[in-house]
C-alpha cells in the first residue's frame, strides 16, 4: 500500500532534515515561518501547501517532484555539499586518506 501525498512530503521532509542534519528551526528560518509551524505540519496538524513545497525543494537545490515522490527520491536528489558529513563517513575519509 502506498503513502498518501501529504504522509510522503512529511516522510520525505523528515529525510531531508535528517541526511543535511538541519533542524526544524533552520528549516522554518527558510521558509518564513516559527518552527512551531514547521513542527505541526510535520505531525499532521497542519499541511504542507504547494507553495512550502517549493521553498523547501528550492532550499534543499531538488525538484519539487522529487519532494512529492518521498523520502527516498528526496534524499537521493540531494547535492552531496547538503549532506551533512556523519562520524562514520568522516573516519572512512581519514582512512582513506591515510592509506
Amino acid at each position: 500500500m502506498s503513502m498518501a501525498l501529504d504522509e510522503r512530503v512529511r516522510s520525505a521532509v523528515a529525510a531531508l532534515l535528517y541526511a543535511t542534519g538541519e533542524s526544524q528551526a533552520d528549516l522554518a528560518t527558510a521558509l518564513g515561518v516559527s518552527q512551531a509551524q514547521v513542527s505541526r505540519r510535520q505531525s499532521g496538524a497542519a499541511a504542507w501547501s504547494l507553495a512550502d513545497c517549493d521553498v523547501v525543494a528550492a532550499h534543499y537545490g531538488i525538484d519539487v517532484l522529487d519532494l512529492l515522490a518521498g523520502p527516498t527520491q528526496a534524499t537521493e536528489s540531494l547535492l552531496p555539499q547538503r549532506r551533512r558529513i556523519t562520524a562514520r563517513a568522516r573516519r572512512a575519509a581519514l582512512q582513506d586518506g591515510a592509506s
